[in-house]
């Protein structure tokens, strides 16, 4: 790989994690052909881009970026075989890499880099899978805002419509 082509990788990784606030670092070497394919075809169907470059590079990267989206952390795991998970959900990767090791140990977790913090280990997993995505912390929120109405409702509809119901199913919630 001569240097003009070394820059227009680094610059296309430049864009990819200036892009995305969700980075998985997982070591998949000796893996099989079959499974990284395998691997690589979850990814696909699940939204994630999977590449592996050299660390190197992907360092560069994040350098050119500068300090302000905090990747300093994340060099540390750039050592060894490394393939790079990008996605826009921050737990799909986590769940993914889980459901594919049911068949065996492989890929591991090094890193995770989510919205400038940074996850280092296997030992994280867990606690990746269990992030809620943006989706999710939105439904969540709807039916926190929700709730106290639907309550006001379902007693003013178990009273029924004249004024005793009503007051009674007042007086009830009271006590």
């Amino acid at each position: 790989m001569n240097k003009q082509e070394k820059n227009q990788v680094i610059q296309e990784l430049r864009e990819k994690f200036d892009n995305s606030s969700f980075i998985y670092f997982t070591d998949a070497s000796s893996m099989t052909v079959a499974q990284v394919n395998k691997l690589r075809r979850m990814c696909f169907q699940q939204g994630i881009e999977m590449t592996v470059v050299k660390n190197t590079l992907a360092r560069k990267a994040m350098e050119s970026l500068g300090d302000e989206r905090g990747f300093a952390p994340v060099y540390a795991a750039l050592e060894g075989p490394t393939a790079i998970m990008l996605t826009e959900t921050a737990n799909a990767p986590a769940k993914l890499i889980k459901e594919f090791r049911k068949d065996g140990k492989r890929p591991v977790l090094k890193a995770a880099y989510i919205d400038s913090d940074v996850f280092f280990g296997d030992e994280h997993l867990d606690t990746l899978i269990a992030l809620k995505s943006k989706e999710e912390l939105v439904g969540d929120i709807i039916m926190l805002l929700q709730s106290p109405a639907k309550n006001v409702i379902s007693a003013l509809k178990s009273g029924g419509s004249t004024i005793a119901g009503l007051l009674k199913t007042l007086e009830e919630r009271a006590s």
